[in-house]
Formats: structure tokens, C-alpha cells, sequence
């Protein structure tokens, strides 16, 4: 009688797969938590691929991301990795930080605060 051994898949065998880090994350929800209790944002969506990791914030469930925040390792060299786009698709800001791609959310959540 003869076993059949299987071995594991290594870590370089899976396919690779961005994902934020545990800081960025923290960073991001505490932001959505802030925008949720202005009322602004109420619900929110993430992707991961081989090539980004999107955190995508949403009004209403139905609708498109009112905020996308998009993180891309390839484009670390280049116009930063990080990237928040608009409603409709448009870059709002790039970047190599995330606390300065995520200003301009910042920026209208204390408007939203003061007015």
C-alpha cells in the first residue's frame, strides 16, 4: 500500500494580490466612520486584485462610489501608488502618501463640520 502525498502550495505558487496594510486600512475607516456620522456616506465596498486594492464609498448601496480610493504598487515609481477618485471616474488626486490623496475628503468633511 503506497501513499500519495500532496504538497501544500508554496507562496510563490499562489498568484499575488494587493491588499492594504493594516495602518492604511485603519486610516481609510476612520475616515468612512467620520463621513458616516456627518451623514454623508453609508455604505462601502473593497476589491482586491493582483494588480490594486479599492476602497470604494457609496451614498446610497445602489449608486456609483461617491469615493474611490485606489492603491496600485506598479505606480509607486512613477505618480505615487495611491489614487481618490470622483463620482465619475475623475482623478481627484495621486500620490505617494495616503494622508495627502485623502485631503481633499478630509478637506470637505470639515466644511461639512464647520457649516
Amino acid at each position: 500500500m503506497s501513499a500519495t502525498v500532496t504538497p501544500f502550495p508554496s507562496l510563490a505558487a499562489r498568484t499575488a494580490q494587493v491588499g492594504f496594510e493594516r495602518d492604511e486600512l485603519m486610516r481609510i475607516l476612520d475616515l468612512y466612520g467620520r463621513m458616516v456620522a456627518a451623514g454623508m456616506w453609508r455604505d462601502y465596498a473593497m476589491d482586491f486584485s493582483k494588480d490594486a486594492a479599492v476602497f470604494s464609498a457609496f451614498r446610497r448601496t445602489a449608486e456609483r462610489p461617491e469615493a474611490r480610493i485606489e492603491k496600485r504598487p506598479a505606480l509607486r515609481g512613477k505618480q505615487g501608488m495611491w489614487t481618490l477618485f470622483g463620482e465619475g471616474g475623475q482623478v481627484l488626486k495621486r500620490g505617494h502618501e495616503l494622508a495627502g490623496v485623502l485631503f481633499p475628503i478630509e478637506r470637505r468633511l470639515l466644511k461639512v463640520v464647520e457649516g
